[in-house]
């Protein structure tokens, strides 16, 4: 296997969602107000969370943690998307391309521990809720967290790495709007066995190992709950997991809807729009599914910053 510096690549071209001239402007604007919203509602949230003691608590820590992932996660794809459109240029360099992948992967992948581990600070505030404060501790909340992120960084590094190795062809147009792993080593000229191999084992076992956590883990909450007596007490039970449930059920069921719609109609083009489910939908309804199913953030400091917005932009 050849490495990929000696095949003198020194650009792809990024198709995009649309080959239509007309389309570019209605795709720039909806990406750029959903962008926007996205980035605006998380760090709204993370702010909130930062300012405000009685929400200094660990699952408004893994919230913030989630927040500033889903800004740099959309950071990684959606502005080198805009600037093709405004600039009408599709290309993208090797490095910056390699650059995005490694990106997108660790974000991506933050995203599934987060996930995870919320789903376990749930399953601890419900089922054991005398011992909370004594599991969920500061300096568990902080491992976790940074085990997420090593794992992370670490997964995204060897993907990454695999893709340097790749010798490419000639035909370096890739039908997605930012480097997709998986599109871009279809293109290499080399052997790519190992490297879908690697990515395929790291996807499934990532994958597999964070839902079965959070399938046990509402299991177990929801087996808690049904021993509740009081309607009072099952609703305020549920209602602390809601909006988390809401994120994780929006999330998967996004990314495994791409994944199967593009095992079924082989269409890049469709796989591509699809992917804008979970890299750009998703980030964006994080943040309104917290405030709206979350009265801690909606009557807090997340609520008294709305207020008073209008007043800060008249200044």
């Amino acid at each position: 296997m050849e490495p990929g510096n000696e095949t003198q690549i020194s650009e792809f071209l990024l198709l995009g969602l649309s080959k239509k001239i007309e389309l570019q402007p209605l795709i720039f604007g909806l990406f750029l107000s959903m962008y926007l919203i996205t980035v605006i509602g998380n760090l709204l949230i993370i702010l909130a969370v930062s300012s405000d003691p009685h929400l200094h608590t660990p699952m408004y820590f893994f919230l913030s943690n989630l927040s500033f992932v889903d800004v740099c996660f959309t950071s990684t794809t959606i502005p080198k998307m805009l600037k093709n459109i405004q600039t009408e240029n599709k290309v993208i360099t090797y490095e910056g391309c390699i650059t995005q992948i490694h990106f997108f992967m660790l974000f991506a992948t933050l995203e599934i521990f987060l996930l995870t581990v919320m789903a376990y600070d749930r399953f601890v505030a419900i089922c054991h809720p005398l011992h909370y404060t004594v599991i969920m501790n500061p300096r568990v909340c902080g491992l976790l967290a940074l085990m997420s992120w090593m794992m992370s960084v670490l997964n995204s590094l060897l993907q990454s790495l695999m893709v340097l190795w790749l010798s490419f062809c000639t035909d370096l147009e890739i039908p997605h709007f930012f480097c997709e792993i998986t599109q871009v080593v279809q293109l290499a000229c080399s052997d790519t066995f190992l490297n879908n191999i690697v990515l395929y084992f790291a996807t499934m076992l990532l994958g597999s190992v964070s839902l079965s956590g959070i399938l046990y883990s509402y299991s177990k909450i929801a087996s808690s709950i049904r021993r509740i007596s009081s309607a009072q007490g099952k609703y305020k039970a549920f209602s602390s997991c809601a909006s988390h449930l809401s994120v994780v059920s929006l999330f998967y069921c996004t990314a495994l809807g791409v994944y199967l719609s593009s095992g079924t109609t082989h269409s890049s083009q469709s796989s591509a729009t699809a992917s804008v489910m979970y890299t750009v939908v998703t980030p964006m309804l994080n943040p309104f599914i917290y405030s709206l199913r979350n009265k801690d953030i909606r009557r807090g400091t997340l609520g008294r910053l709305l207020s008073r917005a209008p007043s800060m932009i008249l200044q």
